[in-house]
């Protein structure tokens, strides 16, 4: 974390410029460049501001200070805009880098957000200033004792509880995280409408039920990769999951009790599409659901095989050229030393011994696939 020094620094018009020169260079040639004042501070900044361009292209547009653990811990852009909430006031419990309070601004009229560290509430404050956003407060508190006191009312209430344990370690218990929203639930629920709890990804969707009685859950991924668990409280008198692939499209169910699958028989010969559903679907355990009467599925965690191309599939489809049994030996005659694309979902094998059995190099554009059916361990040459 940066100190209040570094900060007044950062916001110095003479470093800034010094940034703004330096943006497109290396972070360690800067560090080197004894002609730059205050080099080391440039550097990191440059560093930083480079790794948001992508994850936080508006913060790397207004040249925000971007301190290092606040940014490891921030929201994306792209799922801070997701966010399905709206109304006149919002009460953000977790302030960070202010990603979320930034995208909620865009969508209430008044955003009040919490930060108890006095340097990072500051360096909010002043990147909300040079991106625009008018209409958030930045308090500076303990986010329990700030509800405890608090008269407002707001029609929602936002949190995403810090996940580092006192020696760095990643938590997931909803309990165990700061601040405890599962503590200040019924507080809470007396000063706003609505309440939305990001969990981490690791966050088993059934929890929620448990621990909050009525709620929906949203599982939300970003190229193939779950990125945050949504809890939303009194949003619904219903119980809903909802799987989320961003910019591909959303599966949504009536929260029931676990179903019966029949296990369909393998038709191999007949298969002519693989489908690899998105992990959003698998972290709220729709992926068999959502493929019902599209193709055949064997486990949450597997591929779908289809005999015709699927439509309205979250999730990526590949043409199948050949579905054969594994066979490590057979592979390394035939494939030893090319270079293929591995996919894998529900085997056994890691891709470096998967690797090392075939002879296989990863890369290239050709794809094989790797996964289990019943008793059977499969090898699934794509086009």
């Amino acid at each position: 974390m940066i100190s209040i020094e570094q900060y007044r620094l950062l916001c110095d018009p003479a470093l800034r410029r010094a940034i703004d020169e330096n943006i497109s260079r290396d972070a360690l040639d800067i560090a080197l460049d004894k002609h730059i004042e205050h080099a080391a501070e440039v550097a990191t900044q440059v560093k930083y501001l480079g790794r948001a361009r992508k994850k936080l292209p508006s913060y790397f547009e207004a040249r925000c200070i971007i301190p290092s653990l606040a940014f490891e811990q921030s929201s994306s852009e792209e799922c801070a805009a997701h966010k399905p909430l709206a109304g006149g006031a919002v009460l953000d419990l977790t302030c960070g880098l202010g990603v979320d309070a930034l995208y909620l601004a865009q969508k209430f009229e008044r955003v009040v957000t919490i930060e108890r560290d006095e340097v990072l509430a500051e360096v909010a404050r002043e990147n909300f200033r040079r991106l625009g956003a008018a209409n958030i407060e930045v308090v500076c508190a303990d986010s329990a004792e700030f509800v405890a006191s608090c008269t407002d009312h707001f029609d929602w209430c936002y949190a995403d509880p810090d996940r580092r344990g006192v020696k760095g370690e990643k938590l997931v218990r909803l309990e165990d995280c700061s601040p405890d929203m599962v503590a200040l639930m019924p507080r809470l629920r007396s000063i706003a409408d609505r309440v939305c709890i990001k969990a981490s990804p690791m966050f088993d969707v059934e929890e929620a039920r448990h621990l909050f009685g009525v709620c929906s859950v949203e599982a939300v991924s970003l190229g193939d990769e779950c990125k945050e668990v949504l809890i939303y409280i009194g949003e619904a008198d219903e119980c809903e999951i909802r799987a989320t692939a961003l910019g591909i499209g959303s599966y949504a169910r009536q929260a029931m009790p676990k179903m019966e699958f029949v296990e369909p028989i393998f038709r191999g010969e007949e298969y002519r599409w693989l489908v690899q559903p998105d992990v959003a679907l698998q972290k709220c355990r729709l992926a068999r659901v959502h493929l019902a009467g599209k193709a055949d599925i064997w486990s949450e965690n597997g591929y779908g095989f289809a005999t015709e191309r699927p439509e309205g599939v979250i999730g990526r489809i590949y043409e199948i050229a050949k579905i054969e049994t594994f066979d490590p030996k057979r592979l390394k005659r035939e494939l030893k030393g090319q270079k293929r694309q591995i996919l894998k979902r529900d085997f056994p094998l890691s891709t470096e011994r998967l690797t090392a059995m075939t002879g296989l190099k990863e890369g290239g554009s050709e794809r094989i696939a790797f996964t289990t059916v019943g008793t059977n361990f499969l090898s699934i040459k794509l086009k």
